[in-house]
């Protein structure tokens, strides 16, 4: 261990002199001072780990001190000590973001133990959760050869992303390439499960968990009946990305269920959204409602009708709801909807469609600065964070709360980091997604995608007779060998959506309710 140099600060100090010999004898060096002022030219003179300040000293007060320490080094760790246990000093010290505090009189183990505390705690947790998650990699590792059902699927998925979040601030890069390449070996056998299982989900008896055009009926309804409910879907969401911006919503909201669903295949708007708003698989959407459905080789937007689909679905249902649909894809919508929430407080259902962290994904593409802002999970997580609470999103929430509406939070889809091409031809009227592909005479390697030759057994439109959709596993996206090169670098590792992946398609639905 390299030397830690520690400020202790008392009027008092010879009377420290055991305390201060115990801590040298640990390869601590110690550095005294008998007032404030003395402290304060001594950290001007050298760069210290941490710094004991005694509360009651003549001249400048402990409290006094520390301000100006804090003005001169806000990062520096200082243990308040004091012999007084009034609430104000307390509440002083603790405002001014002090490390510790200890009442005197303190024994030497006190002060080792609050060193420990304050300068190794990031060590000691990195050390622990490395080995923890040694022990853990083993078990995962033989649970993901044995998972045959999709509640298996999501277990391990979630136990992967609580790694990654625990891993995300320790050192240890090794570990982390340990889990990354975890992730892969999952993806690799879930898309296994995917192409074994999926079709059957959709038969009747057949094992299906809830997926996009059920959820509406099976969980968010069951909601909405129990009184007035705030749903947000936001756009390309994935677990780990929910994790992150949770405790803030925690602010106002405590969360009464949190579980997992499937989206629908391709894992992409236009299919996996208006199944949650219509209750309707897209073949069926084609076919009850072709004045709303466009196929991919349409021309126009493909998710406009997302309001008729739900008014559709809540006819069918039988419910008679005071309701209002959001679609927000700018600040200036966010900001015009939160200024103007409470003239929706008297309605049964306020349904939101929230699209930021779907741009931020388009954006990483297209924009220089925002691959160097989310060039991994890990600064991904951290931009959507940042975005959510300074977002409309969070003050439309708190506004929810406050009028004593249940939150259900949830997306469409998740979306995955691109990192390796495979080769895609077809003709020009091939749809464009980098993640699944539709159109007839598809040329592909076989191992890289999950193939649907007859679109109806997955109840997915057929544009024409010989039509054939193919969605990409794991990490991998589509390019075409025209200009292979230039297109391959232009979309490596940036996030896309659409194909085979834990992270497109187990994501997350929670119900909240106002504190």
């Amino acid at each position: 261990m390299n030397e830690i140099k520690v400020l202790w600060v008392d009027d008092e100090i010879d009377l420290l002199k055991p305390h201060i010999i115990f801590l040298e004898s640990k390869n601590y060096k110690v550095t005294t001072a008998q007032s404030g002022t003395e402290a304060l030219e001594e950290i001007d003179k050298e760069n210290f780990d941490i710094v004991f300040l005694d509360e009651n000293m003549p001249g400048l007060t402990g409290l006094e001190t520390l301000a100006e320490l804090k003005e001169k080094q806000a990062s520096l760790p200082v243990v308040m000590i004091t012999k007084s246990e009034e609430e104000y000093i307390m509440e002083e010290a603790i405002g001014s973001k002090i490390a510790d505090y200890l009442i005197k009189p303190v024994n030497p183990h006190q002060i080792l133990l609050s060193l420990k505390k304050n300068l190794d705690h990031s060590r000691l947790v990195s050390e622990k959760t490395t080995s923890n998650y040694q022990q853990e990699f083993r078990k995962i590792a033989m649970d993901m050869s044995m998972i045959n059902t999709y509640e298996g699927w999501v277990e391990l998925y979630q136990k992967l992303v609580y790694w990654e979040l625990q891993l995300e601030d320790i050192e240890d890069t090794g570990m982390f390439e340990i889990l990354e390449s975890q992730k892969t070996e999952a993806n690799t056998q879930f898309c296994k499960f995917i192409d074994k299982n999926y079709p059957s989900w959709f038969e009747n008896g057949g094992d299906a968990p809830i997926m996009s055009h059920t959820l509406f009926r099976e969980r968010i309804m069951p909601e909405v009946d129990k009184g007035p409910t705030l749903l947000v879907v936001v756009d390309n969401l994935r677990y780990d990305q929910w994790k992150a911006f949770e405790p803030y919503v925690a602010n106002s909201y405590k969360k009464t269920k949190e579980e997992m669903f499937c989206s629908i295949l391709p894992t992409a708007t236009q299919y996996a959204r208006n199944a949650i708003f219509s209750g309707l698989m897209p073949s069926d959407m084609e076919k009850l409602h072709p004045e709303y459905w466009l196929n991919d080789t349409d021309e126009g937007g493909k998710n406009l009708y997302e309001k008729q689909f739900l008014e559709a679905q809540l006819k069918r249902l039988g419910k008679d709801l005071n309701w209002s649909y959001h679609k927000i894809s700018s600040l200036k919508q966010g900001k015009r909807l939160s200024d103007n929430f409470k003239s929706h407080k008297d309605e049964d259902l306020i349904t939101v469609v929230y699209n930021f962290v779907d741009m931020l994904s388009h954006s990483k593409t297209e924009m220089e600065v925002i691959k160097e802002l989310a060039s991994t999970d890990k600064s991904y997580r951290s931009l959507t964070q940042s975005w959510f609470k300074n977002s409309p999103l969070m003050e439309i929430i708190t506004q929810a709360s406050n009028l004593g509406f249940r939150l259900v939070i949830t997306t469409d889809h998740g979306t995955i980091n691109v990192k390796n091409p495979s080769k895609v031809i077809g003709d020009k009227n091939t749809s464009l997604n980098l993640r699944y592909k539709t159109g007839k005479s598809l040329t592909y390697e076989d191992k890289d995608v999950l193939a649907a030759k007859d679109p109806k057994t997955i109840h997915l439109p057929t544009i024409n007779m010989s039509s054939s959709f193919i969605f990409a596993k794991g990490d991998l996206f589509f390019a075409y060998p025209n200009n292979y090169n230039h297109y391959v670098g232009y979309y490596r590792n940036t996030y896309q959506h659409g194909g085979v992946s834990l992270e497109e398609m187990i994501i997350p639905f929670a119900v909240l309710e106002a504190k």
